[in-house]
């Protein structure tokens, strides 16, 4: 962000969603993306559900309300695959939500909370489900960004379950050009859209891509399979390729690489 800081055009503002002054931001935004909320599948469980509720459920039913009184001409909420629940094969949009975690539950309330609005009063919403996202900057808490830093430090890494889950890896460039079309893509307001990657991969099978691009040999530990999180995920994107033109680019060994280049040499990175 720093390096946004100076441009003419850019402005931060930074305030807690619960509390921010919309009526003072809404009347002079041409659109909204609503990213924030509070992450994570395996955190959300027990006492600190609060926080997701207040994080993704609270904070969206106030900003739709403000968008009622000052409307955008679009709103983009970013919800996730963890709606979809356990699948097989591709899922597309119209597979019906089953969520495995309160996390889950959190989003998908997000997102019924977009369409009750949308429906009542005409909030222009968009829904966007994102795959696993990573690359340079991912959460200190995500498998790859943990997987480079113990690899760097010659430490064990620590793998939930037996390593052979499957992922949809997003890497986040494709993420965010998948996100900006959906600004001015035409007719899709109302629409919920996967947004995936290049391809998919088991745990282990990252952890062997780690191996080739560190030069280093992973000693691995599994343990117990975490709560919440399906074995497979696969996003059909289909629909995005048709409303919003997404392509992805980037495959999955060439963005760990520039994940692992990020960590080891930006301080942006994340530093192991």
């Amino acid at each position: 962000m720093r390096r946004l800081l100076p441009h003419p055009r850019f402005a931060f503002v930074e305030a807690a969603l619960q509390k921010v002054e919309w009526e003072s931001l809404l009347p002079q935004t041409d659109a909204v993306f609503h990213l924030a909320g509070m992450p994570g599948v395996r955190s959300s469980w027990g006492a600190d559900f609060s926080k997701y509720v207040l994080h993704n459920i609270a904070v969206t039913q106030r900003l739709l309300e403000a968008c009622v009184k000052h409307p955008p001409g679009r709103l983009i909420f970013s919800s996730t695959s963890s709606v979809y629940g356990q699948k097989s094969g591709s899922v597309a949009e119209d597979s019906p939500p089953e969520p495995l975690s309160p996390y889950g539950v959190s989003k998908l309330t997000g997102e019924h909370l977009c369409r009750v609005y949308g429906e009542s009063f005409g909030v222009p919403f968009v829904i966007l489900r994102y795959f696993t996202v990573y690359g340079p900057r991912q959460r200190g808490d995500m498998a790859f960004h943990r997987f480079i830093r113990q690899l760097h430090r010659g430490k064990p890494l620590q793998v939930n379950g037996d390593g052979l889950q499957s992922r949809d890896f997003t890497f986040v460039k494709d993420c965010v050009a998948g996100t900006a079309a959906a600004l001015d893509a035409p007719g899709i307001v109302g629409e919920t859209i996967n947004i995936g990657g290049m391809e998919r991969a088991t745990v282990l099978e990252t952890i062997a891509m780690l191996e080739r691009i560190s030069g280093k040999k992973a000693s691995i530990r599994t343990g117990g399979a975490a709560r919440g999180e399906p074995k497979t995920t696969w996003a059909d994107i289909a629909k995005a390729r048709k409303l919003l033109g997404y392509r992805p680019t980037v495959r999955l060994e060439d963005g760990l690489r520039l994940q692992w280049n990020a960590m080891i040499n930006d301080d942006e990175g994340g530093q192991p």
